[in-house]
């Protein structure tokens, strides 16, 4: 802390922290103050639990909250973290039956668990996490898991734990993608924490969350050049951070960020006996960090680091590849390149099958290959249905993700009309993939549609000469991805053709700030 004073205060605060039972200050992971009935001995594996679940390492705070539960077997809020660990509320995951066993382990009903909590404060926090996984449909029980905290925080304005879990569980409620009602409104409560608790894992996370859309991604820059140093040895906080840079089209921050990120994933599995991994999220957000970057070499090294672990047949990393080469491919231009020449067998998951069958297409219509950007677009429409369907099984209801295969169909339509040279044909139905995708909640990260529907569009209307036209939809393509390097260089040249010098210029300027 540069701030002299401020290092006063904060160990003055830090004595009187250690005082109380309930407190702690998280080297590691962030500052967590959660007053609790548990004994001494369980308090340091509950706070770390806490600390840990603020940041979404879930499977470590379970870990951390079952050792809180061994040196107190009586600690009803040691039980409630494990079962708050089960949900992933931003990942449109939840494990109810592992939570209701975790309840059960306290006691057999939720009239039962309410008597092994001696205090109003816990027992509301019961009544909360039972309300999470009641009766009934996921969504329904998160709206009613958000009443419940909204009614807690009533009790307890000033509690910063109570604060960020109702914040937590506002964005919960956004069943069907970003709704910015619901997120400004989110935000406003973490942001407040965040101010108040500068170091509380949760109230920084929540923010960014809130924030991470163009349009508000200023909101939370702040608390992105917090998070990592808050808890820097949760791999997730290390990620975090880029939700917000990679909005603002800040792409060293991206890298640097997802590097950090992977460096601690790495270390974590290796202390653990796993094998550190090169698929997965942190990877794929920095393979996109490289190719913005124009490092395409790094990014085809991470691919193929990849490519080997599914190879070596590792769990999970066939959707991750799938999603990985289509990106390499789509933004690096490398449409004959030995990336394309290796096959791999998608047939065990139909979502990675459907983007490859995105990717076979695009290349073959990029290379005026009429029989194979046929053949793509007829396995495509094979596979959509399974996808949507699986999609629709599994509860997930984000729309960008629910209405991707329906525009990947309809692009891959105008781009086989266009290798069939009927333009008109073409640019109208690329002209409706852009206005499906332009109608959807914004989504988080590297465009959910590999390439943008604006950006394809105004590719095609450059390369007919429709300049002002292109511009105008590469302007609307860099404002729903800013600072993304493919949209800036279509703008450029579309303003140059369209005469428009100021536009160019700006994007011009843009692209040199990028590179």
């Amino acid at each position: 802390m540069r701030d002299p004073y401020r290092l006063i205060s904060f160990l003055f605060v830090f004595a009187i922290l250690l005082a109380r039972p309930g407190t702690a200050q998280e080297r590691h992971f962030g500052a967590v103050d959660f007053p609790n009935s548990g004994a001494p001995e369980a308090q340091e594996p509950f706070l770390k639990g806490l600390a840990l679940l603020h940041s979404f390492e879930y499977p470590a705070a379970r870990e951390a909250f079952r050792a809180a539960q061994d040196a107190d077997p009586d600690f009803a809020l040691a039980y409630w973290g494990e079962a708050m660990a089960w949900n992933y509320p931003l990942w449109y995951q939840q494990f109810r039956d592992e939570a209701l066993e975790t309840l059960a382990r306290l006691a057999p009903s939720p009239g039962d668990r309410q008597t092994k909590a001696p205090t109003d404060r816990e027992r509301m926090w019961l009544a909360a996490v039972e309300s999470l996984y009641g009766e009934g449909e996921k969504d329904a029980r998160d709206d009613r898991y958000e009443l419940a905290m909204a009614d807690l925080h009533r009790a307890y304005p000033e509690d910063p734990e109570v604060a960020a879990f109702h914040a937590l569980a506002i964005l919960g409620t956004a069943h069907e993608g970003r709704e910015h009602r619901t997120y400004m409104k989110a935000g406003a409560i973490a942001s407040g924490v965040f101010e108040n608790y500068p170091d509380h894992p949760g109230a920084v996370h929540y923010t960014i969350h809130s924030f991470d859309d163009p349009a508000h991604a200023s909101l939370g820059l702040k608390a992105a050049l917090a998070y990592s140093e808050i808890a820097p040895d949760a791999a997730h906080a290390q990620h975090m951070t880029s939700h917000i840079f990679l909005a603002l089209g800040m792409w060293d921050a991206v890298v640097r960020a997802n590097e950090r990120a992977d460096a601690v994933s790495d270390r974590d599995a290796e202390a653990n006996g796993r094998e550190a991994r090169s698929c997965g999220h942190y990877n794929e957000w920095l393979e996109y960090g490289y190719l913005m970057q124009g490092r395409d070499d790094r990014a085809l090294a991470l691919l193929e680091a990849c490519g080997a672990q599914v190879t070596a047949g590792a769990d999970g990393s066939l959707s991750s590849y799938a999603d990985m080469r289509s990106r390499y491919v789509l933004d690096s231009g490398d449409w004959t390149g030995d990336v394309m020449s290796i096959e791999v067998d998608f047939s065990e998951n139909d979502g990675a099958a459907l983007t490859d069958a995105f990717l076979q297409g695009y290349v073959a219509a990029q290379l005026g290959d009429l029989r194979g950007t046929r053949r793509a677009l007829q396995e495509l429409r094979r596979l959509r249905p399974a996808v949507e369907a699986g999609m629709a099984e599994r509860g997930f209801t984000e729309e960008m993700y629910v209405r991707r295969p329906q525009i990947l169909e309809l692009q891959l339509e105008g781009m086989l009309a266009w290798v069939e040279e009927n333009y008109t044909d073409a640019i109208a139905t690329l002209g409706e993939a852009a206005l499906i995708e332009a109608a959807l909640p914004h989504a988080f990260g590297p465009p959910v549609i590999e390439k943008p529907s604006h950006e394809l569009l105004g590719e095609a209307l450059l390369e007919r000469n429709s300049d002002t036209t292109a511009a105008q939809a590469f302007a609307e393509a860099v404002a729903r991805a800013p600072g993304r390097v493919p949209g800036l260089e279509g703008l450029r040249k579309a303003a140059i053709a369209a005469s428009d010098p100021a536009l160019a210029a700006w994007a011009e300027a843009e692209l040199r700030a990028k590179k």
